[in-house]
């Protein structure tokens, strides 16, 4: 953690956070809090109490209940320490979520059909003329020079393999401009864009301004993908449901901890919107 954010941490106010009696060192939250992604380091402080305010909760009602830790290892030899055995022991006792069936797959697969489609591929080739916008005059000069590009190629169409091995800045200069089958997020914003409106065979008549600079685009082949199988997706549709169930499952087992303990020092959310951390 960096000087800067430990510092922030440190004028958090000294609040004693307890559960049923048993206190959480400040410093232990200080050091939980690099595991809590947050926009603000006081956010992430404030999630790192909570969560060890539910661990502690956990630990609480194993030794309530007289579990024994039996640690386990991973397939990677990473082995359990003796609180965290005790915290899953205590889950698989006491949160039970059944295998989904075959009906309940089906189901959410009827319900969901449009999430379950190969994504659309497309086959597209382009010149990059690098530019950087810091740089007004190197930056005008790339646009003009993908202009005239841009003329040569509504002259002649089938140049634009030649003109990319010649001008491109990109390494797909060496396949003359090919960038193989594109799918939706794999290139920036500006340049897909451009592509999803093109036909096959059609080619940017303008200009394609992205950070890498300026972009000459033909779209050689769309494929539209697909509807996939129930059969196809149907372990998938089952992890997800299960998971689904185990988060529900959890944090409603954890909302009975908290309604019957003390704690003092930070709040957790209510009983319908808690979150396990």
């Amino acid at each position: 953690m960096s000087c800067s954010v430990q510092s922030v941490l440190a004028s958090v106010p000294r609040v004693a956070i307890s559960v049923n009696g048993v206190e959480i060192p400040h410093d232990w939250i200080s050091r939980e809090a690099q595991n809590h992604p947050a926009p603000t380091p006081v956010d992430a402080w404030r999630a790192a109490a909570r969560a060890l305010v539910v661990r502690e909760l956990l630990l609480q009602e194993a030794r309530r209940q007289g579990l024994q830790p039996e640690p386990q290892a991973d397939a990677e030899g990473r082995r359990e320490t003796g609180e965290e055995a005790l915290v899953r022991g205590l889950i698989e006792r006491e949160v039970s979520v059944p295998e989904a069936d075959d009906d309940a797959c089906r189901r959410y697969y009827e319900q969901n059909r449009r999430r379950f489609r190969s994504a659309d591929l497309y086959e597209a080739a382009h010149i990059l003329i690098a530019a950087r916008r810091d740089q007004p005059e190197h930056y005008a000069a790339a646009r003009e020079r993908t202009e005239a590009l841009l003329t040569l190629l509504a002259e002649e169409r089938g140049r634009l393999a030649e003109l990319a091995t010649r001008h491109s800045d990109c390494p797909s200069a060496k396949a003359g401009g090919n960038l193989g089958q594109l799918t939706a997020g794999s290139t920036t914003p500006e340049f897909e864009k451009a592509l999803l409106v093109l036909k096959p065979g059609e080619t940017t008549r303008t200009p394609i301004e992205s950070r890498y600079g300026f972009h000459i685009i033909r779209l050689e082949r769309h494929i539209p993908g697909r509807e996939l199988p129930f059969e196809a997706v149907r372990e998938k549709i089952g992890l997800y449901l299960v998971e689904r169930a185990e988060r529900t499952a959890m944090t409603q087992y954890v909302a009975r901890l908290v309604s019957r303990a003390d704690i003092n020092g930070v709040e957790l959310p209510t009983v319908t919107d808690l979150r396990v951390y």
